[in-house]
């Protein structure tokens, strides 16, 4: 029930100009409430927690996915490179409730903790930890741990953690769809909030003052066995099948298609469960997934499935505003 809900919705945003007029009165509802909290925070009768160490949010405007986890990989890495001791916090969305922050490692399980957080620990090393209440996160990361950063995980909605740098994260080519606040539309908060982001990320074609992101992945890893790997050119001439549990899965299935090869696409709700017969297809033509959906497939997969990794790309001048604006928090929290 869940993959036709969302695919009637991405028609409904996307692909119609106007939101359906039924909706519209919802959508003044839900911008009601979204307003009504942000002045509740902005006017003291709500109290943002403030950690003890810079918080950089990641997150983005609209439902779905549009490269935040990517990003929030690039950025641990990219720090921890120029001297910080990154950690990463995060609600842990599609894993079970949770009755207090948990720490999430490499081999720890999708299920329990959510998909993006095992993977984001799988390739960054650093120290992920998930919580509801994402400031609880940060207490027991920074008492277990000696980060002295933290990157909050899809966190930009997140107002009861104080923050020092926002980035925005948004789909160039998309952008916001028809416009318009849940759920007439796909916006979460409305589009002008986008100007108070201290960054704003694009995935393919930037607008003025966004910073371009692309994601390079030209080869597949063995599910079964990840010392074989194969550039996505060896799969150009035999039919594949690809599995995409993603926010825009076409984005995938076009990546591929655009390396040469013959996709036949497989679309599963996001933060999907995956069982065997989901990556089954009566054949043994190669199967390739993405590393959100790959997390979720250990014990499932045979020899003909493979995993395409992707990383993120962006401009020095991103890294140098970043580094710049940390700088700055640093030397005004040190006069505070």
């Amino acid at each position: 029930m869940k993959l036709p809900l969302e695919r009637y919705a991405q028609k409904l945003w996307y692909d119609r100009e106007r939101p359906a007029a039924w909706l519209k009165p919802f959508a003044g509802l839900f911008g009601r409430a979204v307003a009504l909290r942000r002045l509740a925070y902005s006017q003291g009768w709500k109290t943002a927690d403030r950690l003890p160490v810079p918080v950089v949010v990641v997150g983005n405007l609209t439902v779905g996915g549009v490269g935040k986890t990517p990003l929030v990989i690039w950025l641990a890495e990219f720090l921890a490179r120029v001297g910080y001791k990154p950690g990463v916090i995060s609600r842990g969305y599609g894993g079970l409730p949770l009755n207090e922050p948990c720490r999430v490692d490499a081999d720890s399980l999708p299920r329990y903790f959510g998909d993006e957080p095992v993977l984001i620990a799988r390739r960054t090393g650093v120290p992920v930890y998930v919580f509801r209440q994402r400031a609880e996160a940060g207490r027991r990361l920074l008492a277990e741990t000696d980060c002295d950063l933290l990157i909050a995980d899809d966190g930009l909605q997140h107002y009861a953690l104080a923050r020092d740098v926002e980035i925005a994260v948004v789909d160039g080519e998309r952008r916001f769809g028809n416009g318009a606040l849940l759920p007439a539309g796909p916006l979460r908060e409305p589009a002008e909030r986008l100007d108070e982001a201290d960054l704003v990320v694009a995935r393919g074609r930037p607008q003025a003052g966004e910073y371009e992101m692309k994601l390079a992945g030209g080869e597949a890893v063995n599910l079964l066995d990840p010392t074989l790997r194969k550039l996505l050119t060896e799969f150009v001439g035999v039919p594949v099948h690809a599995v995409a549990g993603i926010g825009h899965p076409g984005r995938f299935f076009d990546d591929l298609r655009r390396a040469g090869l013959t996709v036949e696409g497989h679309v599963y709700p996001d933060h999907h469960a995956y069982e065997a017969a989901d990556i089954d297809f009566g054949d043994e033509s190669p199967v390739l997934m993405t590393e959100k959906d790959a997390v979720k497939c250990p014990g499932l997969a045979g020899e003909h499935h493979w995993v395409v990794p992707v990383s993120a790309e962006l401009p020095a001048e991103f890294g140098e505003k970043l580094l710049q604006l940390l700088q700055v928090k640093r030397d005004g929290r040190k006069t505070a």
